[in-house]
């Protein structure tokens, strides 16, 4: 290209990140007739120019990019990617953005082609890092040097695990497989991030950094992408790996590379912090340093190629990319994606006979520039650029519309997963690319149409695919909620669903919170804190109702419960007759409402016991009566501590100590002296037995769970060694190899005690059958 030398000024404004070099740039542009600036991505490019519709209208401005062109006629700023600046066209104010991007292997030749040739008529400005500063004294002399400070201080901040990174972190990864599994991590702990990498479209990266901007989601998870000017609140930097694949090998990053992305930390006059995560290996001492003071080894080289290309002959053609720089400083590109693509075609013979002639060799090259979209493998894209370069060279001279649209078509769905709506992405802007070139088709207005609709459609497909993924929108609300003294809409509905800010948290099951159990870590915490501040209103209301309730239950699993639902459990007591209560929840109400709800729920509870275990707190009173003889104190304490029932022979003494007022107090109790045992009948009867078994086994923790004697039936066969307690609880006792209910077992003591008194024969058979046993038992029963 011929260099569009001029007399006007030219200046290259140095230095590191949030130094306003680039809103400089835009305000000289504006104040200049007409302009172009040149900016390393697509998506800054959109930025800028959405700044200057703002400022000057849509018929002022321009966008130019590989994959866009919004060009009225009226345009006067012209806003585009360094490869696309239109530079036939001449401007009195040109810029280039990012200039020390000259020293990338894979664009580097560009951006040395802007700086060496590309000049605008009253100004021109050359914006990028201070390591520039060599190379353009040595190529552009005449330029003056303007350094800037940084606006803010850029500090270390040291390693800090994923999961306590500070709100508002940037954290940086090189791969997409890093990105979703760090982004993945984030949602799980922390609601959600965020996804900011360079393939994505202007619109899904928009809509991302949107849900960062607005607060939605407080961290950002992104390839180095963000450290190319985009602009956006974050505080602290993190990087997470500092490996990266250029395109030809994994490299360390170089210290100006870190500092590039660190940099993105703090905005304006807002300091900013940088730091290690995960599996990141510790920054030295020294590149620490060198980032914080902004002092970096200057370039030595930038990458070149020669722009005075010979289009007579393909082979001429190589030939002259090939050729080597004739000034030092300047490095030839080497493996440039265009350059191995026109390599490979020349493999295709049909091809290359029809590239003759300098108009098809020029058209063999432009399409030889179409980057590599899909980062597919440089035979795949040659095959694609074949295939379009051979349309370009037919008769026609233009590609198919009726294959274009097709191709476009086939990637007009919206079904997948992330990598498949990556991948059509990817593809739809090589079309997108196409549909820009006006002469490579005959319909191009109507597929640019029909690729930005489609493109428009999977980036919106692709955003919410990645919301979807690494956003737990209810978690994230919480969060934010959280910050605020308040929260604005926190409810339970009448099945007991509570809400914060409108989602779903958990239930309020009596008086008892159950988070959401798809809540884990940090969201569990989130949603049990908001839920502490939500409900108080609630469970106090609940509270006093449980104060007044009077339609209460004890259950089998130890629960009290108003109108079925449980409000306390029991615990164990200094004896069985003396539980304690401790209520289910409750613990967001007011303390007073607490307090009179288990003082109601205590009163209940003891005046329940006394009513149905009688007779055995009328024992415990008798144990402690002085009017009772010691002997009948003695029984009583005996059948409490055999939990009712004892074994005769062994309180024989204290029955025939007992006086007739004894026995009429032990009658009025319920206690019966039978032939084998002295119990307390009353006790094994269903309702009673039940608490008192219940009662029991609360002061007997080890036994999980409680035994049990036979569901039916009054005996069994085989009796577990066990304490005589655990049987007298439930009504039974053991006897020889057989557990025996103690009422039957009386029933038959009787009929055998009586025949023998009365010197008659024995039937064991009929003895059981009478007793209401089995007629089997009847002979083992007997010998015991």
């Amino acid at each position: 290209m011929a260099s569009n030398d001029s007399q006007g000024r030219i200046a290259a404004v140095l230095g590191p990140t949030n130094t306003g070099k680039t809103r400089y740039a835009i305000e000289r542009m504006l104040g200049h007739h007409d302009g172009m600036i040149g900016l390393p991505l697509r998506l800054l490019a959109r930025e800028v120019y959405d700044k200057i519709v703002r400022e000057k209208g849509q018929k002022a401005a321009a966008l130019i990019t590989g994959e866009e062109r919004i060009a009225p006629e009226t345009a006067r700023y012209f806003v585009c990617t360094v490869e696309a600046m239109p530079l036939e066209r001449r401007t009195a104010f040109l810029a280039v953005d990012e200039i020390q991007l000259c020293a990338d292997a894979d664009r580097g030749h560009v951006f040395t082609q802007r700086l060496l040739h590309a000049r605008g008529l009253h100004e021109t400005l050359f914006l990028g890092a201070d390591t520039m500063r060599a190379m353009i004294r040595r190529h552009v002399p005449e330029a003056e040097i303007i350094y800037r400070d940084r606006l803010s201080t850029l500090s270390y901040a040291g390693p800090r695990k994923l999961t306590k990174l500070p709100r508002r972190t940037a954290i940086v990864a090189f791969s997409a497989n890093e990105v979703y599994a760090i982004a993945e991590l984030i949602r799980r702990q922390r609601g959600g991030a965020a996804v900011v990498m360079g393939a994505l479209s202007p619109r899904t990266r928009n809509a991302q950094v949107e849900l960062y901007q607005s607060g939605e989601v407080d961290f950002l998870v992104a390839t180095d992408a963000i450290g190319m000017g985009l602009n956006m609140d974050v505080d602290h930097v993190a990087f997470a790996s500092r490996q990266k694949f250029d395109g030809r090998r994994s490299r360390p990053l170089r210290a100006a590379e870190i500092a590039q992305i660190a940099g993105r930390a703090g905005r304006y006059r807002t300091d900013g912090t940088f730091g290690e995560s995960g599996d990141c290996p510790l920054l030295e001492q020294e590149t620490v340093a060198r980032i914080t003071e902004h002092a970096f080894e200057p370039e030595v080289a930038v990458e070149w190629r020669n722009a005075d290309l010979a289009f007579d002959t393909v082979p001429g053609l190589i030939a002259s990319l090939e050729q080597p720089p004739e000034v030092a400083g300047l490095s030839r590109v080497r493996d440039a994606t265009d350059e191995l693509t026109l390599k490979r075609l020349t493999d295709d013979q049909d091809l290359m006979d029809r590239a003759k002639g300098q108009a098809n060799v020029r058209r063999l090259w432009d399409a030889c520039l179409m980057p590599d979209f899909r980062k597919v493998t440089i035979d795949e894209h040659a095959r694609l650029v074949g295939r379009i370069a051979g349309y370009l060279l037919s008769r026609s001279g233009r590609i198919p519309s009726d294959w274009a649209h097709r191709e476009v078509d086939h990637l007009d769905r919206m079904d997948g997963d992330l990598d498949a709506l990556q991948s059509r992405v990817a593809h739809i802007r090589t079309w997108t690319y196409a549909a820009n070139r006006a002469d490579w088709l005959q319909d191009a207005p109507a597929l640019r149409e029909q690729t930005r609709m489609v493109e428009d459609k999977l980036s919106d497909a692709l955003h919410a695919a990645l919301a979807q993924r690494f956003i737990d929108r209810r978690t994230s609300a919480l969060m934010r909620g959280l910050k605020r003294e308040d929260i604005a809409d926190a409810h339970v509905d009448e099945a007991g669903a509570v809400k914060v800010e409108g989602h779903f948290v958990g239930r309020l099951i009596g008086l008892e919170f159950k988070p959401d159990p798809a809540a884990l870590g940090r969201e569990g915490r989130a949603v049990r804190n908001a839920a502490e501040r939500a409900l108080g209103a609630e469970v106090t209301r609940r509270l006093w109702a449980v104060a007044k309730a009077q339609r209460l239950t004890l259950s089998r699993d130890a629960r009290l419960r108003v109108e079925g639902v449980a409000m306390a459990a029991l615990l164990p007591g200094p004896d069985p007759l003396k539980p304690r209560l401790r209520l289910l929840g409750g613990i967001q109400g007011d303390p007073r409402a607490q307090a009179a709800a288990k003082d109601h729920l205590t009163a209940w509870l003891k005046q329940h016991i006394e009513s149905r275990l009688r007779p055995l707190t009328d024992l415990v009173r008798a144990q402690n009566d002085k009017d009772l003889s010691s002997a009948a104190r003695g029984l009583a304490f005996r059948l409490l501590e055999g939990a009712g029932a004892v074994d005769r022979p062994g309180v024989e003494e204290l029955l025939v100590g007992l006086t007739k007022s004894d026995r009429d107090i032990m009658r009025r109790i319920g206690v019966r002296v039978g032939r084998l045992t002295v119990f307390v009948p009353a006790l094994a009867q269903g309702p009673a037995s039940a608490l008192w078994c219940q009662l029991r086994d609360l002061n007997q923790p080890g036994e999980n769970p409680p035994w049990q004697p036979p569901r039916t039936g009054s005996a069994r066969r085989g009796a577990p060694a066990r304490p005589w307690q655990d049987y007298a609880a439930r009504g039974f006792r053991p006897i020889g190899e057989w557990i025996v209910a103690i009422d039957r077992l009386e029933r038959f003591a009787n009929g055998a005690f009586a025949a023998i008194d009365a010197k008659a024969s024995v039937d064991p058979a009929a003895l059981a059958k009478a007793a209401g046993l089995a007629e089997s038992m009847g002979e083992p029963l007997l010998r015991a």
